[in-house]
């Protein structure tokens, strides 16, 4: 994702007096990024196709399909991560002489093409980090699994980033193993760049992923494939208990997998999660979860300094109660204002799909907090524990 500048608001009631980011995405993972920071309510501006209908003075009707700029004010967005397709859908706040005000519009953004937003009311410190993420330019390459069946001629090819577990095929298989195994590193060769070096983690049961490991490198001795070779050398074997997708949580565990990946960001958030559901299990009161106790817990000061992180699901921060969202900011800053780290996790990966399990939000605590004679009654907002309000700039 590139930035082009900072723009002034439009003279809309929505965005009045707030200043737009412009940002043109140039790679398929960006997409990701953009879908996190488009909200309900904000304001987007992007190139459109609109159909325009013209009578001529005879009476025939003609209609062209016209490039132009709309802006709308969000209501919703679609991300398709196979294709990284992103409709955002909308109504024109901007009228101009293709777009009447009030016109409900779907806009596709497109890589390479620029989309400017104006947040609805203001960038507050989690959309500020988001899309410091989404400018970041050093995010490496995502690592490459193949979870393959033994017993059965299946495969799965993953892409896993420090964003998001993405399934990018599917393979059944035939009663032939070297015909199968043709078409896994066909599909796998299609999936992603080995070109240059990358981490390929081969997970199953059985024998599955030591045979298409050697499969590998056979091949590449018989064609002199020095892509391949590297391919064949470098994958990581990994036993599992079963062929499907959740094997994946087993693998990134495994020791053969952490010992290569221990720098990288959905590793620090798996190895976070690990954690959590240790705590959990010990049920000595130093991890909190759900929307209750953590916020009791960052109220009492014990998600701060030596040692306390906070777990966000980002799909908290999607509210389309705005003030919803503040609170959850306010938490947010609150923990950073203690000293201690916070992790906003994506459903879309393991770790946040682990998280989903415990309500979407958790923190490990520097000190335990025991109180068996707690209500089991979830507040009805955060505003109970005195998150009001956010600093935007």
């Amino acid at each position: 994702m590139e930035l082009i500048k900072g723009k002034k608001a439009l003279t809309t009631d929505a965005a009045q007096g707030e200043i737009g980011v412009s940002l043109v995405p140039t790679e398929p993972e960006d997409m990701w990024h953009a879908n996190n920071l488009i909200l309900p309510g904000d304001i987007l501006k992007a190139t459109a196709i609109r159909k325009v209908t013209e009578e001529s003075a005879t009476g025939s009707v003609s209609s062209n399909r016209m490039r132009t700029e709309l802006t709308i004010r969000v209501q919703s967005t679609f991300f398709d991560p196979p294709s990284s397709a992103l409709q955002v859908n909308g109504t024109i706040v901007a009228e101009t002489s293709l777009a009447a005000m009030g016109q409900y519009h779907t806009l596709d953004l497109e890589l390479q093409r620029p989309f400017t937003l104006w947040k609805q009311f203001g960038w507050d410190s989690v959309a500020q980090a988001e899309l410091q993420e989404a400018l970041r330019t050093d995010k490496g390459d995502a690592m490459v699994a193949v979870v393959l069946g033994d017993a059965q001629n299946t495969a799965i090819i993953v892409l896993i980033t420090e964003y998001q577990t993405l399934i990018k095929s599917r393979i059944d298989g035939s009663n032939n193993t070297k015909q199968f195994h043709t078409n896994v590193l066909n599909a796998l060769l299609d999936a992603a760049d080995f070109s240059g070096p990358r981490l390929l983690v081969l997970a199953g049961p059985g024998f599955g992923a030591a045979n298409f490991k050697t499969f590998i490198s056979e091949r590449a001795t018989r064609t002199e494939d020095a892509k391949l070779r590297r391919m064949g050398r470098d994958a990581v074997v990994v036993h599992t208990s079963s062929a499907n997708v959740h094997a994946l949580n087993e693998a990134l565990r495994s020791p053969e997998v952490t010992a290569v990946v221990a720098k990288a960001k959905f590793r620090d958030e798996t190895k976070v999660m690990d954690e959590v559901m240790t705590r959990v299990r010990q049920n000595d009161g130093r991890v909190a979860y759900g929307l209750k106790q953590v916020a009791q817990a960052v109220e009492d000061g014990a998600v701060g300094r030596g040692g306390g992180t906070l777990m966000v699901n980002n799909a908290l921060f999607r509210s389309d109660d705005i003030a919803t969202r503040k609170q959850y900011v306010g938490m947010v800053d609150r923990v950073k204002e203690h000293g201690g780290e916070t992790h906003l996790l994506s459903s879309d990966h393991e770790s946040g799909k682990r998280l989903d399990g415990l309500g979407g939000i958790a923190a490990l605590l520097t000190y335990p907090i025991l109180d068996p004679d707690e209500e089991d009654v979830e507040p009805a907002s955060l505003e109970e524990w005195g998150y009001e309000g956010v600093t935007v700039i």
